[in-house]
């Protein structure tokens, strides 16, 4: 099967493998992972931070990092359509009594204007108050939209200045940089907390990394224990993440070239489902409004022929590319969605 369902499901190398197999091992909750306390420090330093943690998803990740910003009864503000508002299952409620208020962006593309509208810091007694903002980078359902530094920077002074806190969901920063050219400590020094996953375009098995303060980590650190994360020998599992760090960063332009090639042939097929022009990075998102099928439907007609997309909404297909995706595929890929799509069109 050709699975353009997501970056999450990439196989790790042989290569990747045989990293994991040498790793050095301890126990984590003790602090004697040696693999895991360098992965940590490692991507702290890389993105200007005093500390990392490492956790067994970006939900987790997210949620930690939050949950150090917000206190229970308290606001974070976030775009509609954001991971931590839409795909974590109302985590921030659920476990930390966080509440939310949302702005829309088109194609999740943050202007810090519309985030800091609708702020209400310091509310007294009878009005919830907002305590930080979330921005996600690249904008998963925006179909994988890089935002824009100079936002990012604004809505850095603002909050500063209203002492409200900020938060980056960077589960694919890494595809960011690869096309903005943004290092990464110029990201990270605009948020308090900050989330980065190493098992989507990186391509290790499983993990993500929060970053933040010492203080902030040494909290998150017994929090995760508190939610049962508290993980044993899991420098295996870090030293897919050095692999990945050390090898997956560059190459992430083949798949954000391949995506493009997969939205130019969609939107010849079906003008208007997508534009190219937007697609940056690895995921290609197809609005099939202006036709009778539905993205189930197309979903499923693209299984037959052996290609696996993910339908998320009735009319709305994603397709995401990755390292095990070959030209070969996207070529195929192609041929079978023009068709799909352009019966669509005609019926």
């Amino acid at each position: 099967m050709i699975d353009l369902r997501s970056d999450t499901v990439t196989q790790p190398s042989l290569a990747m493998r045989e990293a994991m197999f040498q790793a050095p091992v301890g126990d984590d909750v003790y602090g004697d992972d040696p693999t895991v306390n360098s992965l940590e420090e490692r991507v702290a330093a890389l993105f200007g931070k005093e500390a990392g943690l490492f956790t067994p998803s970006g939900s987790l990740a997210n949620q930690l990092g939050i949950r150090m910003l917000v206190k229970p009864g308290e606001e974070i503000l976030t775009e509609v359509n954001s991971h931590i508002v839409r795909a974590e299952l109302g985590a921030a409620a659920t476990f930390s009594g966080i509440t939310t208020r949302t702005w829309e962006d088109p194609r999740g593309f943050f202007d810090a204007d519309r985030a800091l509208n609708i702020a209400r810091p310091n509310s007294g007694p009878y009005l919830v108050s907002t305590t930080a903002i979330a921005v996600e980078n690249t904008h998963n359902f925006g179909g994988g939209t890089v935002q824009s530094i100079e936002e990012i920077r604004k809505l850095h002074v603002a909050a500063q200045a209203l002492e409200i806190f900020t938060h980056l969901d960077g589960a694919r920063i890494w595809n960011a940089h690869v096309v903005s050219g943004i290092s990464f400590s110029d990201y990270g020094q605009n948020f308090d907390t900050i989330s980065v996953c190493l098992s989507k375009g990186l391509g290790a098995p499983v993990g993500s990394i929060l970053l933040s303060t010492k203080e902030r980590i040494v909290s998150a650190r017994q929090w995760r224990k508190r939610y049962g994360a508290g993980m044993r020998q899991i420098g295996m599992l870090a030293a897919a993440g050095h692999y990945a760090l050390d090898n997956n960063i560059s190459r992430l332009a083949d798949d954000h070239r391949r995506a493009k090639s997969l939205a130019q042939s969609a939107a010849h097929a079906l003008p208007g489902s997508v534009n190219p022009e937007h697609v940056d990075t690895n995921i290609v998102a197809l609005d099939l409004s202006m036709t009778k099928t539905t993205a189930a439907e197309v979903n499923a007609a693209l299984k037959a022929e052996g290609i696996l997309a993910s339908a998320l909404g009735p009319k709305f297909l994603r397709l995401v590319t990755h390292l095990d995706i070959t030209d070969a595929d996207i070529e195929k890929t192609n041929q079978v969605l023009s068709g799909l799509l352009q019966r669509a069109f005609m019926a």
